[in-house]
Formats: structure tokens, sequence, C-alpha cells
């Protein structure tokens, strides 16, 4: 195995960061500036203050990435980078400050895509066998993928329109619980022991694909029938915690019925799997891990997720993907570009 020293630089929202990985110590030095507090004013992301805020903060965190690593741009081999699917802008400020260390610091490259670095999240502190199926689901993307190695992956399904992390975003918009909404949710919904109250419709298909638009409607017109919401003033009539309760917990319960649904169709085709993985944002949430991980003992395999710092966007799962791509000499040249 040929020795690396890999900067990973991840910039694809709200987040920008920095790791260092070597191949002989894995992750050893990680930094991040989250805009959380930001965009909590907006109820989500606004893009533009996003990448107003990479340009500041980018050269910064990475210093500190190397601080931490008690090196210098000079000691990096290889340089990953996360160019899609994301905001555009926010890429551009990622992808750019890569391209310019590269260039003229005469280092190697990898567009990284950020799929791929959720994907394999769960892979750098744990040793999952091949092939594994892995569910990602974060505030932008939903997925379900066929990982048959390092970087040899199918996506089986994903997401028709709302990702499930947008879905909770705005239901906690709607329920007036701040932003995000996964963590708000999931604590309202364990304060009335996770019952599914009002039993809101569960995708019918059947297939791998996901689709959330439909129950964040459901539940929108749901509030409305019950007097609870005003969708003329788009305000909400019944604030009482009691409410709010039991919307959630119907609301997260049909959620982890769907991604069960989903991983049980796809691990019924197949015995090839040998363990089951959820990454991304929302795999913090551990009521559907627990319910997920029910499903992966139902077919006598394993279940996997990262610790939260690898859940939510971060520069260590891009470094990762860089490792091994950079040991399979999968460089790219300067020309690349974002999406």
């Amino acid at each position: 195995m040929k020795k690396y020293t890999i900067l990973g630089l991840e910039s694809s929202c709200d987040e920008v960061a920095a790791a260092i990985y070597t191949t002989e110590q894995g992750i050893i030095a990680s930094a991040l500036f989250s805009q959380t507090e930001m965009h909590k004013r907006y109820g989500g992301v606004v893009p533009e203050i996003a990448s107003r805020e990479h340009i500041k903060k980018i050269n910064a965190i990475t210093q500190e990435a190397l601080d931490g690593a008690r090196m210098t741009v000079n000691d990096i081999d290889v340089i990953a980078v996360t160019n899609k699917p994301g905001l555009p802008g926010s890429l551009l400020i990622g992808v750019s400050f890569a391209k310019a260390l590269a260039g003229s610091l005469n280092k190697k490259i990898i567009a990284i895509n950020h799929l791929e670095g959720h994907a394999f999240s769960a892979c750098i502190e744990n040793i999952i066998p091949f092939p594994f199926l892995c569910i990602t689901a974060s505030g932008g993307h939903t997925s379900i993928y066929d990982i048959q190695d390092y970087g040899d992956y199918t996506t089986l399904g994903t997401t028709l329109d709302d990702a499930a992390g947008e879905a909770f975003d705005k239901v906690a918009k709607l329920l007036q619980l701040g932003y995000p909404g996964g963590p708000i949710i999931e604590k309202l919904a364990a304060e009335v022991g996770f019952e599914d109250f009002f039993k809101y419709p569960r995708n019918k298909n059947y297939d791998l694909m996901f689709s959330f638009s439909g129950l964040k409607t459901a539940v929108l017109y749901d509030a409305v029938k019950r007097g609870a919401y005003d969708l003329q003033k788009k305000e909400l009539l019944d604030t009482s915690m009691e409410l709010k309760q039991k919307i959630a917990s119907s609301f997260l319960v049909c959620i982890a019925d769907i991604f069960v649904q989903k991983v049980e169709k796809a691990l019924s085709e197949s015995d090839d799997y040998k363990a089951l993985a959820f990454v991304g944002g929302v795999a913090c949430n551990k009521y559907i891990r627990s319910r997920l991980e029910d499903a992966a003992k139902k077919y006598g395999i394993p279940f996997f997720f990262p610790s939260p710092r690898y859940c939510t966007d971060n520069a260590g799962m891009i470094a990762f993907v860089g490792h091994y791509k950079a040991q399979q000499e999968k460089f790219s040249d300067l020309g690349f570009d974002i999406l």
C-alpha cells in the first residue's frame, strides 16, 4: 500500500470543513465551521449566506486542520474536495480553493462525490464486510446503495422529491419548533413513547425509490382538518405541546416505517449482503437507528452507523474516500467542474 497524506475539503452546503488523513493513522485532525445558527431564523439554509461564509472561513478552517495535525500544506500529498452534489455557490468555493492549492503547490487532486463520502462514512471507524447494503439520509439526499467494495457501488433507489432530512425540517417549521428539525422532532416523539397517533399514509410504491413530499403534505392537511393550522395565513392555530408531540411522533414513526420497508425489500431480494449501514445526518436519530438495527437482526446481519461527527457533513469522509481513490490512482485533472 502506498503511503499518502490527504487533505480533505468539504463545502457542499452550510458547513465548511477540512480534515487530514494518513495511511498509517487514518484521520488525525479535522476542523469544521457550522452555519446552523445563522440559518435558524429562515428555517433552512440560504445559499447566498452559505457561500459568503465559506469565502470567509475556508482558509482558516484548513489551517486549523493542518495545525491540529502539526503539518503544513507542503506535507500534503493529495487534496480531496467535494465537487458534487450540493449548492453551486458553496461547492465553487471549496473546489476553487482546492484547485488553487493543488496548482500552486503541484499537488495531486481528487474530485469527490459528496454522496460517496456519506456512503462510506461508516467504514471510517468500522470494518464492514463487503458487500453491504447502505441507506443514506440527510437534508439534501435519501438513497439506498449496493456497496460491493471501496468505490464500487450501485444506487438502488433515491428520492423522487424531498429528502428525509428536508421533510423533518419542513414539518418542524410547520409546528414552529425551530431548525434543524430532526433532533427536536425526535425529542417530542420520545416524550409520548413513539406512538403512531395519526397514521399518516406510507409510501405505497413498493420499489426502492423514496418520496417524502406526499408525507409532508399529509401532515399539513391533517393539521388543517383538525383545525390546528390556517392554510391561508400559514399559521399554527393549536400551539399546545400535546398536539406537537403527537404530530412529531406520528411523523417519525412513519419515516422509520418507510426506511424499514425499503431496507427489508432490498434484503429480501438478495442473500449476498453481509451487513447493513445507516449514514448521513438523519443517522443521528436513535429511534430510526433502532428500527433499522431490528431489521438487520431479522435478516441475521450486523448493523453499522458512523459516530455523530461523521453523520453530518464533514471533511473526514471526504479525506477517507480520497485516500482509497489515491490508492487506486484515480486522480483528477484541474479541469473538473462542480455538479
